[in-house]
Protein backbone atom coordinates (compact mmCIF):
# COMPACT_ATOMS: atom_id res chain seq x y z
CA UNK A 1 0.00 0.00 0.00
CA UNK A 2 1.23 3.55 -1.33
CA UNK A 3 2.29 5.28 1.61
CA UNK A 4 5.08 8.53 0.88
CA UNK A 5 3.79 11.61 -0.99
CA UNK A 6 5.38 10.54 -3.70
CA UNK A 7 3.89 6.83 -3.89
CA UNK A 8 0.63 8.25 -3.94
CA UNK A 9 1.20 10.48 -6.63
CA UNK A 10 2.01 7.57 -8.80
CA UNK A 11 -0.67 5.53 -7.43
CA UNK A 12 -3.29 8.48 -8.42
CA UNK A 13 -1.63 8.87 -11.77
CA UNK A 14 -1.72 4.98 -12.76
CA UNK A 15 -5.81 5.09 -11.27
CA UNK A 16 -6.62 7.88 -13.35
CA UNK A 17 -5.22 6.82 -16.63
CA UNK A 18 -6.58 3.42 -15.81
CA UNK A 19 -10.21 4.76 -15.43
CA UNK A 20 -9.33 6.62 -18.90
CA UNK A 21 -8.07 3.73 -20.36
CA UNK A 22 -11.08 1.71 -19.00
CA UNK A 23 -13.53 4.23 -21.16
CA UNK A 24 -11.32 4.00 -23.99
CA UNK A 25 -11.59 -0.07 -24.08
CA UNK A 26 -15.35 0.33 -23.69
CA UNK A 27 -17.37 3.03 -24.58
CA UNK A 28 -20.52 1.60 -23.79
CA UNK A 29 -20.00 1.56 -19.54
CA UNK A 30 -23.43 2.29 -18.29
CA UNK A 31 -22.53 1.93 -14.41
CA UNK A 32 -20.00 2.94 -11.52
CA UNK A 33 -19.77 1.65 -8.19
CA UNK A 34 -17.05 1.12 -5.21
CA UNK A 35 -16.12 -2.47 -4.44
CA UNK A 36 -15.68 -2.71 -0.80
CA UNK A 37 -11.78 -3.53 -0.02
CA UNK A 38 -9.99 -2.63 3.00
CA UNK A 39 -6.78 -2.68 1.30
CA UNK A 40 -4.55 -3.88 -1.88
CA UNK A 41 -4.15 -7.67 -1.36
CA UNK A 42 -2.47 -7.97 -4.98
CA UNK A 43 -0.61 -5.88 -6.96
CA UNK A 44 -3.01 -5.24 -9.69
CA UNK A 45 -4.78 -1.85 -10.79
CA UNK A 46 -8.07 -1.07 -8.29
CA UNK A 47 -9.99 -0.46 -11.55
CA UNK A 48 -12.48 -3.72 -12.48
CA UNK A 49 -14.00 -3.27 -15.69
CA UNK A 50 -16.24 -6.23 -16.21
CA UNK A 51 -18.59 -6.32 -19.13
CA UNK A 52 -20.22 -3.02 -18.37
CA UNK A 53 -20.10 -1.98 -15.33
CA UNK A 54 -17.06 -0.32 -13.79
CA UNK A 55 -15.52 -0.61 -10.18
CA UNK A 56 -13.46 1.21 -8.11
CA UNK A 57 -12.04 -0.83 -5.31
CA UNK A 58 -12.70 0.78 -1.94
CA UNK A 59 -8.59 1.01 -0.82
CA UNK A 60 -7.91 3.65 -3.25
CA UNK A 61 -10.54 6.19 -2.66
CA UNK A 62 -9.13 7.38 0.16
CA UNK A 63 -5.84 8.23 -1.64
CA UNK A 64 -7.46 9.10 -4.82
CA UNK A 65 -9.92 11.23 -4.20
CA UNK A 66 -7.70 13.94 -1.91
CA UNK A 67 -5.35 13.88 -4.58
CA UNK A 68 -7.44 14.77 -7.64
CA UNK A 69 -9.14 17.45 -5.26
CA UNK A 70 -5.76 19.41 -4.28
CA UNK A 71 -5.07 19.37 -8.01
CA UNK A 72 -7.41 21.23 -8.98
CA UNK A 73 -8.00 23.66 -6.39
CA UNK A 74 -4.18 24.39 -7.29
CA UNK A 75 -4.92 24.64 -11.21
CA UNK A 76 -8.02 27.40 -10.04
CA UNK A 77 -5.71 29.03 -7.63
CA UNK A 78 -3.18 29.23 -10.84
CA UNK A 79 -0.37 27.43 -8.56
CA UNK A 80 -0.51 24.48 -11.06
CA UNK A 81 -0.54 24.25 -14.82
CA UNK A 82 -2.53 21.25 -15.90
CA UNK A 83 -3.45 21.09 -20.14
CA UNK A 84 -6.90 20.47 -21.05
CA UNK A 85 -6.55 16.58 -21.41
CA UNK A 86 -5.37 16.02 -18.06
CA UNK A 87 -8.08 18.22 -16.80
CA UNK A 88 -10.47 16.38 -18.49
CA UNK A 89 -9.43 13.30 -16.42
CA UNK A 90 -9.31 14.57 -13.49
CA UNK A 91 -12.55 16.12 -13.50
CA UNK A 92 -13.52 12.77 -14.94
CA UNK A 93 -12.18 10.56 -12.15
CA UNK A 94 -12.91 13.46 -9.16
CA UNK A 95 -16.93 13.75 -10.69
CA UNK A 96 -16.89 9.81 -10.79
CA UNK A 97 -16.28 9.77 -6.55
CA UNK A 98 -17.88 13.00 -5.68
CA UNK A 99 -20.26 14.37 -8.39
CA UNK A 100 -21.11 17.19 -5.84
CA UNK A 101 -17.64 19.41 -6.22
CA UNK A 102 -19.07 22.35 -8.03
CA UNK A 103 -15.06 23.25 -9.18
CA UNK A 104 -14.89 20.39 -11.27
CA UNK A 105 -18.11 20.74 -12.91
CA UNK A 106 -17.39 24.51 -13.50
CA UNK A 107 -13.95 23.48 -14.98
CA UNK A 108 -16.04 21.16 -17.60
CA UNK A 109 -17.76 23.87 -18.74
CA UNK A 110 -14.65 25.98 -20.07
CA UNK A 111 -13.66 23.08 -21.57
CA UNK A 112 -16.66 22.56 -23.45
CA UNK A 113 -17.19 26.46 -24.07
CA UNK A 114 -13.48 26.14 -25.66
CA UNK A 115 -14.43 22.77 -27.57
CA UNK A 116 -12.22 20.71 -25.84
CA UNK A 117 -15.20 18.57 -24.77
CA UNK A 118 -18.50 17.75 -26.34
CA UNK A 119 -22.26 18.33 -25.00
CA UNK A 120 -22.47 14.39 -25.55
CA UNK A 121 -19.76 13.55 -23.58
CA UNK A 122 -20.37 15.35 -20.50
CA UNK A 123 -24.10 14.01 -20.71
CA UNK A 124 -22.67 10.71 -20.36
CA UNK A 125 -20.23 11.40 -17.36
CA UNK A 126 -23.18 12.68 -15.93
CA UNK A 127 -25.46 9.72 -16.51
CA UNK A 128 -22.67 7.80 -15.24
CA UNK A 129 -22.34 9.42 -12.14
CA UNK A 130 -26.40 9.07 -11.60
CA UNK A 131 -26.06 5.43 -11.04
CA UNK A 132 -24.09 5.67 -7.84
CA UNK A 133 -25.27 8.90 -6.87
CA UNK A 134 -28.58 9.38 -7.97
CA UNK A 135 -29.64 12.36 -5.82
CA UNK A 136 -26.75 14.63 -6.65
CA UNK A 137 -28.08 18.23 -6.88
CA UNK A 138 -24.47 19.48 -8.73
CA UNK A 139 -24.92 16.35 -11.57
CA UNK A 140 -28.60 17.55 -12.37
CA UNK A 141 -27.81 21.09 -12.52
CA UNK A 142 -24.97 21.03 -15.03
CA UNK A 143 -26.90 18.08 -16.78
CA UNK A 144 -29.49 21.37 -17.26
CA UNK A 145 -26.16 23.65 -18.17
CA UNK A 146 -25.10 21.43 -21.20
CA UNK A 147 -28.54 21.11 -22.38
CA UNK A 148 -29.22 24.50 -22.47
CA UNK A 149 -26.47 24.65 -24.60
CA UNK A 150 -27.54 22.00 -27.18
CA UNK A 151 -30.98 24.03 -27.85
CA UNK A 152 -28.99 27.20 -27.85
CA UNK A 153 -26.40 25.67 -30.71
CA UNK A 154 -29.67 24.41 -32.41
CA UNK A 155 -31.66 27.15 -32.47
CA UNK A 156 -28.32 29.66 -32.99
CA UNK A 157 -27.58 28.55 -36.23
CA UNK A 158 -28.77 31.38 -38.69
CA UNK A 159 -28.56 31.45 -42.66
CA UNK A 160 -27.99 34.41 -44.30
CA UNK A 161 -30.91 36.25 -46.32
CA UNK A 162 -30.64 34.61 -50.01
CA UNK A 163 -30.22 36.90 -52.92
CA UNK A 164 -31.49 34.81 -55.68
CA UNK A 165 -34.28 32.80 -56.71
CA UNK A 166 -32.17 29.87 -56.79
CA UNK A 167 -30.38 30.82 -53.83
CA UNK A 168 -33.76 31.19 -52.39
CA UNK A 169 -35.08 27.66 -53.08
CA UNK A 170 -31.87 25.98 -51.68
CA UNK A 171 -32.09 27.58 -48.89
CA UNK A 172 -35.43 26.74 -48.05
CA UNK A 173 -34.47 22.89 -48.86
CA UNK A 174 -31.27 23.60 -46.36
CA UNK A 175 -33.49 25.11 -43.54
CA UNK A 176 -36.08 22.38 -44.00
CA UNK A 177 -33.38 19.49 -43.60
CA UNK A 178 -31.99 21.47 -40.92
CA UNK A 179 -35.20 21.46 -39.11
CA UNK A 180 -35.87 17.75 -39.83
CA UNK A 181 -32.14 17.38 -38.20
CA UNK A 182 -32.80 19.37 -35.26
CA UNK A 183 -36.38 17.68 -34.76
CA UNK A 184 -34.54 14.28 -34.74
CA UNK A 185 -31.61 15.65 -32.13
CA UNK A 186 -34.23 16.87 -29.86
CA UNK A 187 -36.34 14.02 -29.91
CA UNK A 188 -33.62 11.62 -29.10
CA UNK A 189 -32.30 13.81 -26.64
CA UNK A 190 -35.49 13.98 -24.94
CA UNK A 191 -35.59 10.53 -24.97
CA UNK A 192 -32.76 9.55 -23.87
CA UNK A 193 -33.48 12.42 -20.74
CA UNK A 194 -36.28 10.62 -19.76
CA UNK A 195 -34.58 7.12 -19.46
CA UNK A 196 -31.89 8.87 -17.28
CA UNK A 197 -34.82 10.28 -14.85
CA UNK A 198 -36.40 6.78 -15.05
CA UNK A 199 -33.27 5.09 -13.70
CA UNK A 200 -32.68 7.53 -11.11
CA UNK A 201 -35.67 7.81 -9.55
CA UNK A 202 -36.12 3.88 -9.38
CA UNK A 203 -32.88 4.16 -7.39
CA UNK A 204 -33.11 6.71 -5.07
CA UNK A 205 -37.01 6.92 -3.91
CA UNK A 206 -38.96 9.93 -4.26
CA UNK A 207 -35.54 11.34 -5.79
CA UNK A 208 -37.16 15.25 -6.17
CA UNK A 209 -33.99 16.03 -8.05
CA UNK A 210 -34.72 13.57 -11.15
CA UNK A 211 -38.47 14.73 -10.96
CA UNK A 212 -37.98 18.20 -11.07
CA UNK A 213 -35.19 17.83 -14.09
CA UNK A 214 -37.77 15.54 -15.95
CA UNK A 215 -40.06 18.26 -15.48
CA UNK A 216 -37.80 20.65 -16.86
CA UNK A 217 -36.53 19.11 -19.94
CA UNK A 218 -40.81 18.54 -20.53
CA UNK A 219 -40.58 22.15 -20.35
CA UNK A 220 -37.91 23.31 -22.22
CA UNK A 221 -37.87 20.93 -25.29
CA UNK A 222 -41.45 19.78 -25.64
CA UNK A 223 -42.81 23.17 -25.37
CA UNK A 224 -41.88 27.05 -26.86
CA UNK A 225 -39.70 26.99 -29.47
CA UNK A 226 -39.99 23.28 -30.55
CA UNK A 227 -43.41 22.82 -29.33
CA UNK A 228 -44.91 21.82 -32.78
CA UNK A 229 -42.13 18.77 -33.06
CA UNK A 230 -43.67 17.26 -29.54
CA UNK A 231 -47.02 18.82 -27.44
CA UNK A 232 -49.12 17.64 -26.34
CA UNK A 233 -48.51 14.64 -28.07
CA UNK A 234 -45.02 13.92 -25.37
CA UNK A 235 -47.59 15.16 -22.49
CA UNK A 236 -50.03 12.04 -23.02
CA UNK A 237 -47.35 9.78 -23.71
CA UNK A 238 -46.15 10.30 -20.68
CA UNK A 239 -49.16 10.16 -19.01
CA UNK A 240 -49.45 6.99 -20.16
CA UNK A 241 -46.00 5.19 -20.10
CA UNK A 242 -46.25 6.63 -15.92
CA UNK A 243 -49.51 4.74 -15.07
CA UNK A 244 -47.30 1.60 -14.80
CA UNK A 245 -44.58 3.25 -12.86
CA UNK A 246 -46.98 4.75 -10.33
CA UNK A 247 -48.87 1.52 -9.62
CA UNK A 248 -45.36 0.16 -8.47
CA UNK A 249 -44.41 3.24 -6.58
CA UNK A 250 -47.53 4.01 -4.61
CA UNK A 251 -45.63 5.60 -2.07
CA UNK A 252 -43.58 7.63 -3.94
CA UNK A 253 -45.11 11.44 -3.99
CA UNK A 254 -42.49 12.82 -6.57
CA UNK A 255 -42.87 10.80 -9.24
CA UNK A 256 -46.96 10.87 -8.43
CA UNK A 257 -46.50 15.03 -8.59
CA UNK A 258 -44.98 14.24 -12.06
CA UNK A 259 -48.38 12.83 -13.25
CA UNK A 260 -49.99 16.12 -11.63
CA UNK A 261 -47.90 18.47 -13.76
CA UNK A 262 -48.04 16.47 -16.81
CA UNK A 263 -52.31 16.96 -16.34
CA UNK A 264 -52.06 20.45 -15.66
CA UNK A 265 -49.84 20.76 -19.04
CA UNK A 266 -52.44 18.51 -21.01
CA UNK A 267 -55.45 20.99 -19.18
CA UNK A 268 -53.02 24.15 -20.95
CA UNK A 269 -52.71 22.94 -23.71
CA UNK A 270 -56.17 20.88 -24.74
CA UNK A 271 -58.06 24.33 -23.34
CA UNK A 272 -56.74 26.70 -25.70
CA UNK A 273 -55.93 24.70 -28.34
CA UNK A 274 -57.60 25.67 -31.99
CA UNK A 275 -58.96 23.04 -33.91
CA UNK A 276 -56.57 22.77 -36.31
CA UNK A 277 -54.18 21.87 -33.06
CA UNK A 278 -57.18 19.53 -31.04
CA UNK A 279 -57.22 17.26 -33.79
CA UNK A 280 -55.09 14.43 -34.26
CA UNK A 281 -51.92 16.49 -34.19
CA UNK A 282 -52.74 17.76 -30.52
CA UNK A 283 -54.81 14.71 -29.39
CA UNK A 284 -53.37 11.04 -29.14
CA UNK A 285 -55.00 9.21 -32.11
CA UNK A 286 -56.21 6.09 -30.32
CA UNK A 287 -57.85 8.60 -27.90
CA UNK A 288 -59.56 10.50 -30.94
CA UNK A 289 -60.82 7.54 -32.58
CA UNK A 290 -63.13 6.88 -29.76
CA UNK A 291 -64.19 10.15 -28.88
CA UNK A 292 -67.29 11.41 -30.21
CA UNK A 293 -66.88 13.87 -33.03
CA UNK A 294 -63.36 12.88 -33.70
CA UNK A 295 -64.20 12.33 -37.54
CA UNK A 296 -61.03 13.95 -39.46
CA UNK A 297 -62.22 17.07 -41.39
CA UNK A 298 -63.02 16.70 -45.04
CA UNK A 299 -61.32 18.83 -47.79
CA UNK A 300 -62.53 21.41 -48.90
CA UNK A 301 -64.48 23.74 -46.52
CA UNK A 302 -64.54 27.13 -46.38
CA UNK A 303 -64.55 29.97 -44.51
CA UNK A 304 -68.33 29.47 -43.11
CA UNK A 305 -67.50 26.75 -41.75
CA UNK A 306 -64.51 28.16 -39.69
CA UNK A 307 -66.42 28.81 -37.18
CA UNK A 308 -68.26 25.40 -36.59
CA UNK A 309 -65.05 23.73 -36.59
CA UNK A 310 -63.23 25.90 -34.06
CA UNK A 311 -66.36 25.05 -31.73
CA UNK A 312 -65.99 21.41 -32.78
CA UNK A 313 -62.19 21.19 -31.70
CA UNK A 314 -63.06 22.67 -28.76
CA UNK A 315 -65.45 20.17 -27.49
CA UNK A 316 -63.16 17.46 -28.77
CA UNK A 317 -60.36 18.74 -26.30
CA UNK A 318 -62.89 19.08 -23.90
CA UNK A 319 -64.03 15.69 -24.52
CA UNK A 320 -60.33 14.72 -24.56
CA UNK A 321 -59.92 15.90 -20.75
CA UNK A 322 -62.91 14.68 -19.76
CA UNK A 323 -61.88 10.99 -20.51
CA UNK A 324 -58.68 11.69 -18.83
CA UNK A 325 -60.17 12.82 -15.68
CA UNK A 326 -61.97 9.74 -15.32
CA UNK A 327 -59.10 7.63 -16.63
CA UNK A 328 -56.73 9.25 -13.61
CA UNK A 329 -59.90 8.68 -10.91
CA UNK A 330 -60.13 5.27 -12.09
CA UNK A 331 -56.63 4.98 -11.35
CA UNK A 332 -56.58 6.38 -7.90
CA UNK A 333 -59.16 4.33 -7.18
CA UNK A 334 -57.92 0.94 -8.30
CA UNK A 335 -54.58 1.86 -6.32
CA UNK A 336 -56.38 3.02 -2.86
CA UNK A 337 -58.46 -0.07 -2.98
CA UNK A 338 -54.95 -2.47 -3.90
CA UNK A 339 -52.45 -0.88 -1.67
CA UNK A 340 -54.72 0.53 1.56
CA UNK A 341 -53.18 3.28 4.22
CA UNK A 342 -50.81 5.24 1.68
CA UNK A 343 -51.34 8.68 1.86
CA UNK A 344 -49.55 9.25 -1.49
CA UNK A 345 -52.67 8.43 -3.39
CA UNK A 346 -55.19 10.12 -1.60
CA UNK A 347 -53.12 13.30 -1.69
CA UNK A 348 -53.42 12.93 -5.62
CA UNK A 349 -56.62 11.88 -5.45
CA UNK A 350 -57.23 15.22 -3.85
CA UNK A 351 -55.22 17.28 -6.40
CA UNK A 352 -56.92 15.48 -9.35
CA UNK A 353 -60.06 16.26 -8.47
CA UNK A 354 -58.83 19.64 -7.07
CA UNK A 355 -58.03 20.30 -11.06
CA UNK A 356 -60.94 19.03 -12.32
CA UNK A 357 -62.83 21.35 -9.97
CA UNK A 358 -61.15 24.30 -11.42
CA UNK A 359 -61.10 23.23 -14.86
CA UNK A 360 -64.59 22.72 -14.86
CA UNK A 361 -65.65 26.07 -13.43
CA UNK A 362 -63.87 28.06 -15.52
CA UNK A 363 -65.42 25.75 -18.47
CA UNK A 364 -68.82 27.01 -17.34
CA UNK A 365 -67.80 30.57 -17.18
CA UNK A 366 -66.06 30.60 -20.58
CA UNK A 367 -69.58 29.26 -21.78
CA UNK A 368 -71.31 31.51 -20.03
CA UNK A 369 -69.15 34.64 -21.43
CA UNK A 370 -71.07 32.95 -24.61
CA UNK A 371 -74.41 33.10 -24.20
CA UNK A 372 -75.46 33.11 -27.85
CA UNK A 373 -73.77 29.54 -28.54
CA UNK A 374 -75.14 26.30 -28.33
CA UNK A 375 -74.43 23.88 -24.91
CA UNK A 376 -71.08 22.12 -24.94
CA UNK A 377 -71.16 18.76 -24.02
CA UNK A 378 -70.71 19.67 -20.05
CA UNK A 379 -73.61 21.50 -20.02
CA UNK A 380 -76.98 19.91 -21.63
CA UNK A 381 -79.41 21.00 -19.26
CA UNK A 382 -82.33 18.87 -18.13
CA UNK A 383 -82.73 17.50 -21.49
CA UNK A 384 -81.00 14.20 -22.17
CA UNK A 385 -78.67 14.02 -19.66
CA UNK A 386 -75.58 11.02 -19.90
CA UNK A 387 -75.66 8.49 -17.56
CA UNK A 388 -71.83 8.19 -17.16
CA UNK A 389 -71.23 5.28 -14.66
CA UNK A 390 -74.22 3.14 -16.29
CA UNK A 391 -72.60 3.52 -19.60
CA UNK A 392 -69.10 4.58 -19.07
CA UNK A 393 -66.98 0.68 -19.79
CA UNK A 394 -65.51 0.98 -16.29
CA UNK A 395 -68.58 1.21 -14.75
CA UNK A 396 -70.30 -2.21 -15.79
CA UNK A 397 -73.93 -0.63 -15.23
CA UNK A 398 -72.23 0.57 -11.88
CA UNK A 399 -71.48 3.19 -9.64
CA UNK A 400 -67.74 1.99 -9.72
CA UNK A 401 -67.28 3.32 -6.59
CA UNK A 402 -69.76 1.76 -4.16
CA UNK A 403 -71.77 -0.41 -6.83
CA UNK A 404 -74.80 1.31 -6.87
CA UNK A 405 -76.72 1.42 -9.82
CA UNK A 406 -77.85 5.50 -11.25
CA UNK A 407 -80.35 4.36 -14.14
CA UNK A 408 -82.87 6.89 -13.43
CA UNK A 409 -80.47 9.55 -11.66
CA UNK A 410 -77.93 11.83 -14.64
CA UNK A 411 -74.73 11.64 -13.97
CA UNK A 412 -74.11 15.21 -12.07
CA UNK A 413 -70.42 16.87 -12.34
CA UNK A 414 -70.62 19.26 -9.48
CA UNK A 415 -73.92 20.58 -10.52
CA UNK A 416 -73.64 20.06 -14.64
CA UNK A 417 -75.11 17.03 -16.01
CA UNK A 418 -73.59 15.10 -18.88
CA UNK A 419 -75.44 15.34 -21.93
CA UNK A 420 -75.59 11.76 -24.20
CA UNK A 421 -73.94 12.87 -27.97
CA UNK A 422 -76.75 11.54 -29.50
CA UNK A 423 -79.18 14.26 -28.58
CA UNK A 424 -76.06 17.19 -29.11
CA UNK A 425 -76.39 17.74 -33.25
CA UNK A 426 -72.48 18.89 -32.63
CA UNK A 427 -71.12 15.64 -31.47
CA UNK A 428 -71.42 12.56 -34.18
CA UNK A 429 -72.18 9.43 -33.67
CA UNK A 430 -69.21 8.08 -31.77
CA UNK A 431 -68.40 6.42 -28.61
CA UNK A 432 -70.11 7.53 -25.31
CA UNK A 433 -68.60 10.37 -23.04
CA UNK A 434 -66.78 8.59 -20.13
CA UNK A 435 -67.48 9.35 -16.21
CA UNK A 436 -66.94 12.75 -14.89
CA UNK A 437 -65.51 13.07 -11.37
CA UNK A 438 -68.11 14.29 -8.88
CA UNK A 439 -68.76 15.00 -5.56
CA UNK A 440 -71.44 12.73 -5.13
CA UNK A 441 -69.42 9.72 -6.54
CA UNK A 442 -66.28 11.39 -3.90
CA UNK A 443 -68.44 10.90 -1.50
CA UNK A 444 -69.81 7.40 -1.91
CA UNK A 445 -66.18 6.34 -2.71
CA UNK A 446 -64.86 7.52 0.86
CA UNK A 447 -68.45 6.21 2.19
CA UNK A 448 -67.49 2.84 0.62
CA UNK A 449 -63.83 2.48 2.22
CA UNK A 450 -65.29 3.02 5.29
CA UNK A 451 -68.16 0.72 5.27
CA UNK A 452 -65.46 -1.90 4.10
CA UNK A 453 -63.97 -2.56 7.51
CA UNK A 454 -60.39 -0.61 6.18
CA UNK A 455 -57.47 -0.89 7.99
CA UNK A 456 -57.18 2.42 11.07
CA UNK A 457 -54.34 4.43 7.97
CA UNK A 458 -56.59 3.76 5.04
CA UNK A 459 -59.72 5.21 7.24
CA UNK A 460 -57.46 8.07 8.72
CA UNK A 461 -56.91 9.06 5.43
CA UNK A 462 -60.20 8.36 4.08
CA UNK A 463 -61.75 10.95 6.58
CA UNK A 464 -59.36 13.31 6.18
CA UNK A 465 -60.44 13.31 2.09
CA UNK A 466 -64.00 13.37 2.72
CA UNK A 467 -63.54 16.40 5.37
CA UNK A 468 -61.46 18.04 2.78
CA UNK A 469 -64.58 17.52 0.35
CA UNK A 470 -67.15 19.08 2.15
CA UNK A 471 -64.79 22.05 3.66
CA UNK A 472 -63.25 23.39 0.21
CA UNK A 473 -65.61 21.85 -2.58
CA UNK A 474 -68.47 21.93 -0.56
CA UNK A 475 -68.47 25.55 0.06
CA UNK A 476 -67.37 26.38 -3.78
CA UNK A 477 -69.61 24.52 -5.82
Amino acid sequence: MAESEEEVDVLVQRVVKDITNAFKRNPNIDEIGVIPCPEARYNRSPIVLVENKLGVESWCVKFLLPSVHNKLLLYRQRKHWLDREALADITCTLLLLNPDFTTAWNVRKELLQCGALSPEKDLYLGKLALTKFPKSPETWIHRRWVLQQILLQSSGRSRKHPQSEEEQAEGEQADGEHSRRLGVLLARTLHQEMKVCSDAACRYPSNYNAWSHRIWVLQHMATGNVKSHFSPQVFHDELSSMRLWVSMHVSDHSGFHYRQFLLKELIAELSQAPASTTSSKGIPQHLCSTLPGSSPPLPGHDQANGEEADEEGRQLGSTTLLQLFHQEVELCTDLIQSFPGHETLWSHRRHVYYLWHNWRREHQCHRGSNAGSEPDHLDNGPAGPLKACAQSPAGGGQDGVNGQRHASDSMQVDGASLPDPRNSKRLKRGALLPGAPALPSELGFVSGILDSGCNPEQRRFALAYRKWLDTVIGEHP
